[in-house]
């Protein structure tokens, strides 16, 4: 797939992982999720469309859409069941260059989701080590769910408002 002028779309050649999804700016909201779905630059799926709306809303001039583990599923049950480390590996490498040790606002958006495979905390845990030698700030939209975790962009209304999540904290509490 060629990728459109504007957008940042990188996945694996036979397109099975996504690492990155979103637009370019100076300013983008980047959003960490569980795992990519079918979305694309040309086909946006209704979690990321909920992610560009929300990026405007809150004047962020892009955004962008990374996730706990790049395996595509449109079901997180259909993730490997135990995580593959080069996929782990590549991951990170592509969430690295990205930051590139800048310091951004990433939004925390996994839910409950995160509890679907026992490995995601410890993804988690490799990607905010990343963003924390940029000094990233993390945002959640509105206050954590009953079990702590940060809500779903999906499953939050427009007027949620964005605010600061602790993620030190809240690795210790997984």
């Amino acid at each position: 797939m060629t990728v459109p002028e504007g957008w940042l779309y990188e996945n694996t050649p036979d397109n099975t992982a996504r690492f990155v999804l979103g637009t370019v700016g100076e300013n983008p909201l980047i959003c960490v999720g569980v795992n990519p779905s079918t979305a694309t630059p040309l086909k946006l799926d209704r979690t990321v469309t909920r992610i560009a709306r929300r990026a405007a809303k809150n004047n962020y001039d892009s955004w962008i859409m990374l996730n706990l583990y790049p395996q595509r599923s449109k079901d997180p049950d259909g993730m490997h069941t135990q995580y593959l480390p080069e996929l782990k590996a590549q991951n990170e490498k592509h969430i690295a260059e990205l930051l590139r040790g800048r310091s951004v606002t990433l939004l925390a958006a996994w839910g409950e989701l995160i509890e679907k495979r026992a490995y995601l905390p410890e993804m988690l845990d490799g990607i905010a080590q990343i963003a924390e030698q940029g000094s990233c700030g993390w945002m959640s939209i509105g206050s954590p769910l009953k079990r702590h975790h940060p809500r779903h962009p999906s499953r939050a209304p427009y007027d949620t408002s964005l605010q600061s999540f602790d993620m030190a904290t809240y690795l210790r509490t997984l």
